[in-house]
């Protein structure tokens, strides 16, 4: 029986490596769209705390606390989409004709892959090789 494919093998036999980059650095900076929402939120729960009553102040720190969590949240997703990108587009080139991003998910490679890494092969000359994920 075989093993379903990852979630990387699904985006590359389906959309190609290039916008597979791309969708990853668009999520990522969406998640930092969301962190710097979330700064501008603690912030103004901050700035509202002064003036406020006890129950506009218990919401406040509510407000503080929840912008803190989804902002810490989002920047480590941020980091993780960004780095996980770099990372695999660091070793999309082939190493033997040296083409860049031309690469497909290698159809025998899902029973002996671990989940860290993928087998892939290159679409002008067939070079097969591991990217690790």
């Amino acid at each position: 029986m075989k093993e379903p494919a990852a979630p990387f093998e699904l985006a590359l036999r389906r959309h190609g490596f290039r916008k597979w980059y791309e969708r990853e650095l668009l999520s990522g900076h969406a998640h930092m769209l969301l962190a710097f929402l979330c700064v501008i939120g603690l912030m103004a729960s901050i700035e509202a705390f002064q003036d406020a009553s006890l129950a506009g102040r218990l919401l406040d720190v509510a407000m503080v606390i929840v912008s803190a969590l989804l902002g810490l949240w989002a920047l480590r997703r941020y980091l993780y989409l960004l780095m996980h990108a770099e990372s695999v587009a660091n070793q999309a080139t082939c190493g033997q004709c040296g083409v860049y991003g031309s690469l497909e998910p290698h159809a025998e490679s899902h029973s002996l892959r671990h989940r860290a890494e993928s087998q892939v092969r290159c679409r002008r000359c067939g070079h097969r090789w591991t990217i690790q994920l």
